[in-house]
């Protein structure tokens, strides 16, 4: 069956749909050795479907991977840094971390830790970045200060960052400290970058640490196991899967 380039592509782990299409524009791709376009349509049974000169076969699909990271502090979510620091794909063993297509789902930044999915299936990642689609992730925050209910109403409301109002969270307290820090938590419904920490920071409340504790039903420290310890990784178990994969609608 015909399907479009960068979708093959991103079934078949080599890249996200996103990073497949940029890959095409820079004509790094060929089907039937002529140079690919955007919205072209392949079936790799019958056609043949080159990337940077190698050509993809059917029976080189990777095996899907889906993995839970605890993401630590000071490690970039990205599979490779400019300036060379230590990026999440290197926290896996050597076995996923090339040929295998692995990458971030999203991202946390270098200063913030915890849950943060990787996979090879570009499908599900496409799927799970889209605007569209509003998985819930909860996030344990330290700010400076005691913010009263009045400030947690207006986050929880919804607060105006560059010209657009973020959608409503939900946002409580959970304990404040003698050294005037209070710890929320607070579960987002849509990834717009940094945006806990920019919402905390106009309120006057400012972030002193982020921590991801859960991405929908898939959690760090489910009841009943031990929690993942920061730097490591497991297997989504099936009904884990099946939750992002209902969220998604695929």
């Amino acid at each position: 069956m015909d399907e479009r380039l960068q979708k093959i592509m991103a079934t078949w782990g080599i890249a996200s749909r996103r990073q497949a299409e940029q890959m095409i524009l820079a004509k790094r791709v060929r089907v039937n050795g002529n140079i690919a376009h955007l919205g072209q349509k392949a079936n790799p049974s019958s056609d043949d479907i080159e990337v940077d000169g190698k050509p993809i076969k059917p029976s080189h699909r990777p095996v899907p991977i889906y993995l839970l990271l605890n993401k630590p502090i000071g490690v970039v979510s990205t599979c490779a840094d400019p300036s060379r620091r230590r990026n999440v794909l290197d926290l896996l063993p050597r076995r996923l971390q090339r040929g295998q297509g692995v990458h971030p789902v999203g991202r946390l930044d270098v200063d913030s830790t915890g849950a943060l999915l990787l996979t090879n299936d570009g499908e599900l990642t496409f799927r799970l970045t889209h605007p569209r689609h509003h998985v819930p992730k909860t996030y344990q925050v330290w700010v400076q200060g005691h913010p009263p209910e009045s400030v947690l109403q207006a986050w929880r409301q919804g607060v105006i960052l560059s010209s657009r109002k973020t959608i409503p969270a939900e946002v409580r307290r959970l304990k404040q400290s003698i050294d005037s820090q209070t710890l929320l938590e607070v579960i987002l419904f849509e990834g717009r970058n940094r945006q806990i920490r920019k919402v905390a920071e106009q309120l006057g409340y400012p972030v002193i640490k982020l921590h991801r504790s859960a991405i929908g039903s898939i959690e760090l420290n489910p009841p009943g196991k031990p929690e993942l310890a920061p730097g490591h990784y497991r297997s989504l178990t099936p009904s884990e899967l099946e939750f992002l994969q209902n969220q998604v609608n695929l």
